[in-house]
């Protein structure tokens, strides 16, 4: 009894228990980079997809299925990006905060890469409008509205059983032949620096309300990233201002918000999909719109680079880099978001720059 009545004393004189960080699952290289400098020192954020994954042919290990399962916050772009996912969530119990359907998100169909303004735009998708000039964002205390912002709450347990995920240690295939339609509204939101700034904000407030306590670290946290990735941004238009007027192709559709953002122009791709391998009349009809007009073509991370060079050759078009749009080939963390920005404008000056 002595020894019951000291240990709850020391319970007592130790005070409360301080809350857990939220467990957090990230989709993509880019998101996972987002929230893991909105957590900080106080938590790291799992990632699905590593280095070389490819999203669109992916097998979810039954440890990640296990993490899915657990996770407190789940963030990810959207089923737009990883439909595989999507399945893989339903039933779970938890939190979601899909990226795409966070308001004042920037959307865009595939192949509307010219310039656009985030102060005059209205972009209308489906029956949810995005008009930037009449929102009102006040990052620093607006309400959390789990409606309008990409939120959504699971009420089921989640079963990996339900959900085919094997464990005998083999994954289970959730991705193989599901790359995403490039007909309709383009899921690489990422690449518009600005959603990311807006996202931050979505994260933090995410946190926030799963983690009261740490609630005013978040915020801290994501403000001072906005900041920081407002002068990467800064820093990026000046830099690609020279390419400005210099006309370029790429291995697949997947550049449109950065093309648009920075006031670029890709003139076409090689690929419509990422999957698919491109028909012999789309590399016909390309080949004889590239031909004797010096341009550049660029391969792209995760796919052969073999026939953007031939096709360099055959039209006398210069051969840039490969380019890597979702940051395959860096190493995770917090200054991955950086680094493929910069990495993607290194890329195109290297090659289209007079």
């Amino acid at each position: 009894m002595r020894y019951t009545i000291s240990v709850a004393l020391a319970s007592l004189l130790a005070g409360p228990a301080l809350a857990e960080v939220p467990r957090v699952v990230t989709d993509l290289p880019p998101v996972h980079s987002l929230v893991a400098q909105v957590m900080g020192d106080l938590g790291e954020p799992d990632l699905l997809l590593g280095q070389g994954a490819d999203p669109h042919s992916f097998q979810l290990r039954p440890s990640q299925a296990r993490a899915l399962a657990n996770a407190d916050l789940v963030v990810w772009i959207g089923p737009e990006m990883t439909r595989w996912l999507e399945r893989a969530l339903e039933g779970r119990k938890g939190e979601e905060l899909r990226l795409m359907q966070v308001a004042g998100t920037h959307l865009q169909d595939f192949g509307a890469g010219a310039a656009h303004d985030h102060a005059d735009e209205g972009q209308s998708h489906g029956d949810e409008a995005h008009d930037h000039a009449d929102e009102d964002h006040d990052h620093a205390g607006e309400a959390h509205d789990h409606a309008d912002e990409g939120h959504s709450h699971g009420d089921e347990a989640h079963s990996p059983a339900d959900e085919g995920h094997t464990h005998d240690g083999e994954g289970h295939d959730h991705g193989a032949h599901e790359g995403h339609s490039h007909t309709g509204l383009d899921p690489h939101a990422w690449l518009d620096p600005e959603n990311a700034q807006l996202w931050l904000t979505a994260v933090a407030r995410e946190l926030g309300h799963l983690d009261p306590e740490n609630a005013a670290t978040y915020a801290a946290n994501a403000e001072a990233a906005r900041a920081a990735l407002a002068e990467l941004d800064r820093e990026t238009a000046a830099r690609l201002d020279e390419a400005r007027n210099q006309p370029f192709y790429v291995f697949h559709d997947a550049y449109g918000y950065f093309a648009g953002h920075y006031g670029l122009t890709v003139r076409g791709s090689v690929s419509a999909g990422d999957a698919a391998a491109p028909g012999a009349a789309h590399l016909a009809d390309l080949r004889a719109e590239m031909a004797g007009t010096p341009r550049c073509i660029f391969p792209e991370a995760q796919h052969d680079a073999k026939l953007a060079r031939q096709i360099a050759q055959e039209t006398g078009a210069k051969a840039g880099p490969a380019l890597d749009p979702s940051g395959s080939t860096l190493e995770p963390g917090p200054q991955l978001y950086a680094n493929l920005i910069r990495g993607l404008a290194d890329g195109i000056l290297s090659c289209v720059a007079p």
